[in-house]
């Protein structure tokens, strides 16, 4: 492994040298050279593309159907936690706002983020 410096990235092009260095120590195993530096450059990477590349809040209602899809749900599954068919309709449609009972259960039974499900 050729001496490489992992330091915070300031722009672009050391965000690119990263990535490029970050391929090459993929396989590393941990506790080694090769490692650490792995563990590192995933820490800077990161930071650079939270503060780069921030990702947009998620809308509750799309996050909803996320989940729906990923469990192989229909809108008649979730009338026991919304109450009725016509309740998660509406909600669904965005014709009435999520409850605090709904953002609850929710987030206990699919895991959704409550700060996603509390958004807009």
């Amino acid at each position: 492994m050729e001496n490489f410096e992992v330091k915070p990235i300031k722009n672009e092009t050391e965000y690119k040298e990263s990535f490029k260095k970050l391929n090459e120590v993929w396989a590393a195993k941990p506790n080694t050279k090769e490692g650490d530096t792995l563990e590192l450059l995933l820490l800077v990477i990161e930071k650079y593309e939270t503060e780069h590349y921030p990702m947009p809040q998620l809308d509750p209602i799309e996050a909803i159907k996320y989940k729906m899809e990923e469990n192989n749900l229909t809108q008649k599954d979730l009338i026991k936690y919304f109450g009725t068919k016509s309740r998660v309709s509406e909600v669904l449609n965005r014709k009435k706002p999520l409850t605090l009972k709904m953002i609850k259960t929710l987030h206990q039974n699919f895991g959704i983020p409550a700060s996603t499900l509390l958004a807009n």
